[in-house]
């Protein structure tokens, strides 16, 4: 698969509806457009295993302990905990053939399994760490992807919340911590996090890519298409940062006069 056929790809899943938002192929896509013409076998093989092992477990254990054994003990996905910062952490590709990965990564194929055993699972952006949902017989319960899937108590939500600086009156609201977030925007938060290394690493020519996918996945969110601009101005790509801005969508008062701002020192350089 070539970078120009991973757009495809990703464009075609920014005009799915959530309902029909194919995870597993979009994610490869994003991969792909990382780095062009690599083997996807190691993904779909691994996500075939995982689909027939859940099917197998859902007959008689409960989801979220079907879940967690499928994919932390038969399968042995883990968090990278010598090499957290490692690129491979983020890459789908990498992930299948190592087994290890950041917890939005290793999501993918927990969402993507589930779907497939008619599980209801979704992804949660918990505050400096993304968790998995699961719908159980006594309500929703959180999985940790990094930690084996292990199951995360309500007490230790609460305790993580309040290290990543909420307040007490936020971290008790285990409903709004617990709130699920869909698989696109599951997706979104690992080119986010490949985004903001990238401009920590002066990374541009990366930024820019990270915030395409994201504009691709979301083409209605102004956000997306801003980093765009954003990363290829760094670059010097002017006309293409202008081309960018112009795909911004739903801005109004003090950030549309940002915009036009930002539209006319662009075209100022142009000319």
């Amino acid at each position: 698969m070539t970078r120009e056929e991973a757009e495809a790809i990703l464009t075609s899943a920014g005009e799915a509806d959530d309902a029909a938002f194919p995870l597993l192929e979009a994610a490869i896509a994003c991969a792909i457009h990382d780095y062009p013409l690599r083997d996807v076998k190691p993904v779909r093989i691994l996500a075939q295993s995982a689909c027939e092992r859940l099917k197998e477990r859902v007959a008689t254990e409960s989801p979220d302990d079907a879940l967690s054994e499928t994919m932390g003990s038969d399968l042995r996905l883990n968090g990278d905990l010598l090499n957290h910062d490692d690129p491979a952490n983020t890459d789908i590709i990498d992930v299948a053939e190592r087994r290890r990965g950041l917890s939005a990564a290793l999501a993918v194929f927990y969402l993507h399994a589930a779907r497939a055993a008619g599980l209801n699972a979704a992804g949660v952006d918990f505050p400096g760490h993304f968790m998995i949902r699961v719908e159980t017989s006594v309500g929703p319960v959180a999985l940790d992807p990094f930690a084996h899937g292990r199951l995360v108590m309500p007490s230790e939500l609460t305790r993580r919340a309040l290290r990543a600086g909420l307040t007490p009156q936020v971290a008790d609201r285990l409903e709004v911590l617990m709130t699920p977030v869909s698989d696109r925007e599951s997706l979104i938060r690992l080119q986010n996090v490949l985004f903001n290394r990238a401009i920590r690493s002066q990374d541009y020519v990366g930024a820019e890519r990270s915030a395409l996918r994201r504009a691709l996945l979301a083409p209605d969110d102004h956000r997306h298409w801003l980093d765009v601009a954003s990363a290829r101005e760094k670059q010097g790509a002017l006309a293409g940062s202008l081309q960018a801005l112009s795909q911004a969508h739903g801005l109004n008062g003090l950030e549309e006069a940002q915009r036009s701002t930002s539209f006319e020192r662009l075209r100022m350089r142009l000319n």
